[in-house]
Parts: C-alpha cells; structure tokens; sequence
C-alpha cells in the first residue's frame, strides 16, 4: 500500500492492536480509492472505451460530455481526463474541492447545504447536457453527496436546505429524504436521463446507500425513479415536514433505453477488502451487516455482538442519529463512539474505530479509535461523557481525549466505516 490515507496514523499506532486495525482501516479507504478505481475498471483500446465487460466505440460520437456531481466526481474527472484526454469535447462537475483540469471544468460546491456556487455549476452541467443528440456520449460520475450538491435552481436549493434540516431532526432513512428530493427537481429521479435523451448515457456509479438501492445515490439522476408524487407527499406529511413545490419524474421507459450505469465502488467492497487483510492477519472476520441503519445504540450492540478473541468485526452504513439539542460540534461517528464508552462497550482487549469513509465527520475529522488508553484519558482528566453526549459535542471531547482520526476528503464516499478488533 503506497498512499497512507491517515495522516496521523503513525501519531495514532501507539500499540500493536491499534497498528492492527489503523491497517486495516487503511485497506478499506484504499479498496474505494476513487482513481484507482476507475483506472482500473475503465480501459481504452484505439476507439473502444471497455467497462466492466460491455463496450462503447468512440468513433460513433461526434461529442463526449463529462459530467458530474459528488464527493467522488473531482478525482474522478480527473481520472477520466487521464483515460480519454482530448477526446473530451465538455465537461462540468461538482465536488468539494477546487483542482486544476484540462477538459473539465470543476467546481467546489457546499454540502450538505447547498449555496450559491451549487446552482451555477448546476446550471453549467444543465447546459451541456440539454440539446444533446443521439451522437453524444455522455459520461456520468454519480456519487455520494450529489444530492445536496447537484441543485439546479436557488428554489431547489432552499427547499433542499429546509428538507436536510427538518431530517436531522428526525433520524429517518436516506430513501425517504431521497423520496422527497427526488420530486425537488428536474435533474434527479431520472431527470437528467430524460434532459440527456436521445445520446448515449454512461452512469459511473460511487454508492454510499445501503444494499441495492442504487437510485438512491445523488437522488438517482440516471435511474428510472418508481417513487410518485404521492409518495413524497406521505413522506413530508408523515413527518410534518412543511410544505415543498413537487413535480413528478420521469416515467417512460424510452428514456432510460441508452442509459448504462456501472456500479464501480460500494461499502460492500471496502468491508470485503477490510475482511480479506483480517483473515490475513489471522483473525476470525465477523461481516456484521453492510446496511446497518439502525439507531446508534442498536448499531453499536450489533457491532459489538461478537466479543471473542482474535476477532474482527466489521459494518458499514449510516447508524441513525436524532440531533435533538445543543450547539457542539462533531458528526455520527465520533457521537457513536462516544456512546459506545457510555454503554461500557470498551474493554482492555478491544479497539474500536468508526470512520467517515469521505474523511469528515461532519467536521475537519474522519472518525475515531479508541480503546483502553483513551479511556484512561478520559478518567484522568474527568471527562463527562454524558454531559457531552447530551451536548452533540463529540468533537471538543476527543480533542481532549485523543484518537481523532485525520484523513482530510478522500475523494470516496461508501457510507461509514465501523471496525471492532479484540485481540489480547
């Protein structure tokens, strides 16, 4: 492994068990690594772009479009950009960071609030798209994050920002706000399949959504969206979310006839990767689930299950979390380590981490390790972990207890990473 994708691993590997697990956090980010990835499954031979087995002949399109959108779409215009270089006619994404390009315009928008340079770099993507004809090849990068940061207009932005915020504080699933998201614009739910109609359309597919649910990455611009009007509508009166202008997506077939999505990255490939560096090591390798949404202490109890030694468990998803009150600071994992201390879960032989495999927490954090060196920090200067906890300030507790974790974005994003090692 030649990148280190944890900055301070070096600071935070004090022993053998937590050099252990920091490894195989470290295969998991580099399994979902957003280049290699598509320098991998992507290959260009004279006229044929090869994809996970089909293929397209270049030479029958007079234009190659490259869009994008999501924490996964700058490295992998960049990627794009290396596979077909001067081929590529236009091109627009929508990341989180600003880096210098040849073919492809990029843009670094605002998440998970959208803003205004969200709906400039929405409106750049719209134009490239409209008007394009069957002698178009249009590229996709569909990834986690998109739908906040592909938003077409300043009314789509608004109702996005007030859908978000009324979300967190409930503590409901991706696919319900997605449900509502969708029938925000004109661009998700297959929007942009029907905008990019009558060209062929190649969706490259970065998922951070449980299972199978692939419509729901970025809100599904290019599946067809089986969700309705009505449906939004149960989701925002069930939760008494407000009142949202809707309109419907996309429902003919003929417009999703030329569109070939690939799915390239899933947290199911960083959990198998994770997996297979275990039982290299050793351990006995425990898959607990790849779609753990449950409340954050059911999560941690299923996570924490299996307490055997020499074992590795190992999750992904996206616990639920009910932001009731409080101004801290600090995202889902380190809250859920937080609770995991408070339910007694942390034991002289186990080291646990949770990580954001985007590299922020909701913060400038990854995620955090601990185990029974941080819970000594924590007696020895008489930290109150409910007292934060009841304050949503994991953050400022941890920089004081220590076992941040430090990655800065990592140009992927699978959903969270959740790693319980015990080891004597």
């Amino acid at each position: 492994m030649n990148k280190k994708f944890i900055k301070n691993f070096e600071e935070l590997a004090i022993n053998k068990n937590r050099e252990i697990i920091l490894s195989i956090a470290e295969t998991g980010l580099a399994s979902i690594n957003t280049e290699e990835v598509i320098l991998n499954s992507i290959k260009l031979e004279g006229d044929v772009l090869r994809i996970m087995g089909e293929s397209f002949d270049l030479s029958k399109f007079k234009k190659i479009k490259v869009i994008g959108f999501g924490k996964a779409s700058t490295d992998g215009a960049l990627a794009l950009e290396k596979i077909l270089g001067s081929r590529i006619t236009q091109g627009a994404v929508i990341g989180l960071n600003k880096i210098a390009s040849k073919y492809i315009e990029i843009f670094a928008g605002t998440h998970p609030r959208p803003s205004e340079i969200n709906v400039v770099a929405g409106k750049k993507i719209y134009e490239i798209v409209k008007d394009s004809t069957e002698e178009d090849l249009i590229i996709v990068l569909v990834s986690g994050g998109g739908s906040a940061l592909l938003c077409l207009k300043e009314e789509e932005c608004e109702q996005g920002i007030k859908l978000y915020d009324s979300f967190l504080k409930s503590g409901k699933t991706i696919t319900e706000i997605n449900t509502v998201r969708k029938h925000l614009s004109l661009l998700k739910g297959g929007g942009l399949a029907k905008l990019a109609y009558p060209a062929t359309v190649i969706g490259l597919i970065f998922s951070d959504v449980p299972g199978s649910r692939l419509e729901d990455v970025a809100s599904g611009p290019t599946y067809k969206d089986e969700t309705t009007i009505s449906d939004a509508k149960n989701v925002i009166n069930k939760y008494n979310l407000g009142s949202f202008i809707l309109n419907e997506t996309p429902k003919e077939d003929k417009y999703f006839e030329k569109v070939h999505n690939f799915v390239l990255v899933s947290n199911k490939i960083a959990i198998e990767a994770m997996a297979q560096k275990g039982e290299a090591l050793g351990l006995k390798t425990n898959i607990i689930s790849t779609e753990l949404y449950d409340e954050i202490g059911v999560a941690i109890k299923k996570i924490f299950s299996t307490e055997e030694n020499n074992t590795l468990n190992l999750a992904a998803g996206e616990p639920s979390i009910v932001v009731k009150k409080g101004e801290g600071k600090g995202g889902r994992n380190l809250h859920m380590g937080l609770t995991a201390i408070k339910m007694g879960m942390i034991d002289q032989n186990s080291v646990f981490i949770s990580l954001a495999s985007d590299g922020m927490d909701n913060s400038d954090v990854a995620g955090i390790v601990i185990d029974k060196d941080i819970l000594e920090n924590i007696k020895k200067l008489n930290l109150n972990v409910e007292d934060y906890l009841e304050r949503f300030d994991s953050y400022n507790f941890f920089q004081k207890a220590g076992g941040m974790i430090m990655t800065g974005p990592t140009g992927a994003n699978v959903s969270d990473l959740m790693i319980l090692l015990n080891k004597e």
